[in-house]
């Protein structure tokens, strides 16, 4: 028996020692080997705090930050570590209610998992800063507030040349695998912005804080030896006057049209209007969201960069380059004279090209007076030049000149979204006419600028450029260099001389006599600057929508001096119903004015610009298209899904990537019954007339080839 007992006896130690083994091996494994509870300890502990670089600063031409940083702060959340947050003082500090509350933790976890940081609140209003910072220990580990960088403009112009930031989402990570972006990130959406993202983005840091037991944070953990310090982006110098670009967004309110000027000698681009445009802060801060509902709501189309990605036909502008293909192709001299008796009849009496100045004229007069039959049989000659065996390979011969000239193909500016324009080709008749049933009298009125063609404001801005080196030119840019060295060789393109055709100079003097006579004594004599010998061009187009006629629009371009340039210059004012010299030619006077003589002088050039600055050209079309919209918003059935259609339709059409449309929506459905969108300022006494629901995107057509103007195009 007490042999029995002895052995139970040791069978129980045995167990007891083998436990007390296991409990050890298990602590020692926790203690030792296994790190992960020590992590999560530490974790409650130590706070990591992302630091977010300062994006580069961007200079203009003289030096004047026009583009830097502010601080504002987002209100960040830990899905995983908010049990037992004060809710409700939370919640009503942010103006939300708890459906809204549980959305923004549910999206925040399918963004960004429940252990990683998400942006709950972005860029906070210095109210709700006040209050979050007084209550954060309620909140806290489970939120936070994160320091961030935004834009400041500190001369709150040039918007659609700047460009806006936006949070990165989803597709946009996706598409950039190997950029480093994280869910909180911003990146350009238009402008520089995105053009130079990868030079002005910098890199993130991060910083490691102890806590205390109330969840505050002390001390840097271990002096900061853990730390990785943030890298700010790379600064940009650019080309652009932003006085310049204020004066020409002044001279361009409410009307719809472009600016475009370029130094020659550089490609520099000096301004850039697109009107209407917006206020670059309007898309920073707490109602970021809110403006761009606005935006897009907007049927003029502010957030449309209209020198780039608008086309018209160029009317009578077009004219210098006939001159320049036809004295370049020997079928004319500059003493070949053409007589006008009210029509270009060389192609029979069927739909005669009008022309307004009766008489006989030579090259130098017909540019001055923009004589519509000269040009047509100019161009009438190249097609027909015997030189060719065929009309085929004549207007192959004349698009190559387009080519060389910068049209009808992208320049390569450093903005997003630059359209091609539009240069008619053989094949393009073939497809129309059928092949070889097609000859020039089909397309006669492209000879001055009507028909197939179409360019962007840039184009024409170059075109005169070209003109004014005689016969080069640089791709148009923005940026002239960048602080540390262009890492990306984004800017070297942009030093290379344009021009393969070797036209003589002798050729460029007599259009240069013609288009200064334009300024001196012609149809662009608006444009007059004492002092300055200006060369320039007129051009008034007719505009069409659904075939229905609309007011011309008007153009005016050039440059300045005459001899060594230094300015390149158009103006487009759409749906003006003038002549060239009525509104784009002063305007163009003006800017030249300001950017070679520092400033507009004498009482009467100020009164011009304060005059022009408020004459009104807005269409009727887009003030009815307005107050439909805004009958559609009081009704709540249609009004949501019209701004969700609609708004899709214009980013489509502007070229944004893509942003949260469903935030921004629901921005439009909170404010859409407290106040109606600020579209553009009132019109007056005009006529605004009917508008369907489905006109409200204005899109300009213009009349086909085989109906000419009726009127000379001056």
């Amino acid at each position: 028996m007490s042999v029995f007992n002895q052995s139970r006896k040791n069978v129980i130690r045995v167990v007891f020692i083998a436990l007390f083994v296991v409990i050890i091996a298990r602590l020692f494994s926790l203690q030792v080997i296994t790190t992960k509870y020590k992590i999560l300890a530490d974790d409650q502990g130590i706070f990591r705090k992302v630091v977010y670089p300062d994006r580069g600063i961007v200079f203009d031409r003289k030096d004047r930050a026009i583009l830097q940083n502010t601080t504002i702060y987002d209100l960040m959340v830990v899905p995983g570590k908010i049990k037992g947050t004060d809710t409700t003082t939370l919640c009503s500090i942010l103006e939300i209610d708890t459906a809204e509350f549980r959305k923004r933790i549910i999206t925040a976890i399918i963004k960004n998992k429940s252990y990683r940081p998400s942006v709950f609140e972005a860029l906070l209003s210095a109210e709700k800063m006040a209050k979050l910072n007084e209550n954060l220990f309620k909140f806290a580990p489970g939120y936070f507030l994160q320091e961030r960088p935004v834009r400041d403009y500190p001369f709150d112009a040039g918007g659609n040349i700047l460009g806006y930031l936006s949070e990165v989402d989803t597709n946009f990570m996706k598409s950039h695998p190997n950029d480093g972006y994280i869910s909180g990130d911003y990146a350009g959406k238009t402008g520089i912005e995105r053009s130079y993202e990868k030079v002005l983005m910098g890199q993130r840091g991060i910083e490691f804080y102890k806590r205390d037991n109330k969840n505050r944070l002390t001390d840097k953990l271990e002096k900061g030896i853990y730390d990785t310090a943030a890298v700010a982006g790379q600064n940009m110098y650019t080309s652009l006057d932003i006085e310049l670009q204020a004066l020409g967004e002044k001279l361009m309110e409410n009307k719809l049209g472009s600016i475009v000027a370029i130094d020659p000698s550089t490609g520099g681009i000096l301004c850039m209007v697109s009107s209407p445009t917006f206020k670059p802060k309007m898309l920073t801060g707490a109602d970021r969201k809110k403006h761009i509902a606005e935006l897009l709501l907007n049927p003029a189309l502010p957030l449309l960069n209209r020198s780039v990605m608008a086309t018209y036909s160029p009317g009578s502008t077009f004219k210098t380059l006939q001159a320049l293909i036809g004295l370049h192709e020997g079928v004319i001299e500059t003493s070949f004279r053409v007589s006008c008796s009210g029509a270009f009849y060389g192609c029979g009496g069927g739909h005669p090209m009008k022309c307004l100045d009766r008489g006989t004229f030579d090259l130098r007069s017909a540019i001055t007076i923009s004589d519509n039959t000269y040009f047509a049989t100019v161009m009438q000659k190249v097609i027909q030049n015997p030189a060719y065996p065929s009309q085929d390979s004549s207007l192959a011969k004349w698009d190559q000149y387009m080519y060389e000239f910068g049209l009808g193909r992208k320049l390569g500016v450093d903005v997003p979204s630059e359209k091609r324009g539009t240069i008619p080709t053989p094949a393009l008749y073939d497809k129309i006419y059928g092949k070889g049933r097609w000859n020039y009298c089909n397309f006669r009125s492209v000879s001055i600028g009507q028909g197939e063609v179409d360019v962007t404001p840039m184009q024409v801005a170059n075109e005169m450029a070209y003109i004014a080196n005689n016969g080069w030119f640089k791709t148009p840019h923005l940026v002239d260099s960048i602080e540390g060295g262009d890492k990306f060789d984004l800017l070297s393109k942009f030093k290379v001389k344009h021009g393969n055709i070797d036209i003589p100079d002798s050729v460029f003097d007599a259009v240069h006599d013609g288009m200064q006579g334009v300024v001196d004594h012609g149809t662009g004599m608006g444009a007059k600057v004492d002092g300055v010998v200006i060369c320039g061009k007129t051009g008034t187009v007719e505009n069409y929508i659904r075939n229905v006629k609309q007011p011309n629009h008007s153009f005016f371009c050039g440059f300045a001096p005459r001899d060594n340039p230094k300015i390149a210059i158009m103006c487009v004012v759409e749906n003006s119903g003038r002549f060239g010299g009525t509104f784009a030619a002063p305007i163009v006077g003006l800017m030249i004015e300001k950017y070679l003589k520092d400033s507009i002088a004498g009482k009467e050039r100020k009164d011009k610009a304060e005059s022009l600055s408020k004459l009104n050209l807005i269409p009727p079309r887009i003030y009815a298209a307005m107050r439909t919209q805004d009958s559609m918003m009081h009704r709540k059935d249609s009004a949501y899904l019209v701004a969700r259609g609609y708004i899709r339709l214009v980013k489509d059409t502007l070229d944004l990537e893509d942003e949260d449309t469903n935030d921004v929506l629901e921005k439009f459905e909170k404010d859409r019954l407290n106040k109606p969108l600020p579209l553009i300022p009132p019109p007056g006494n005009q006529d605004t007339g009917d508008i369907k629901p489905s006109a409200i995107l204005p899109q300009d057509k213009r009349k086909p080839a085989t109906q000419d103007s009726a009127n000379n195009n001056p």
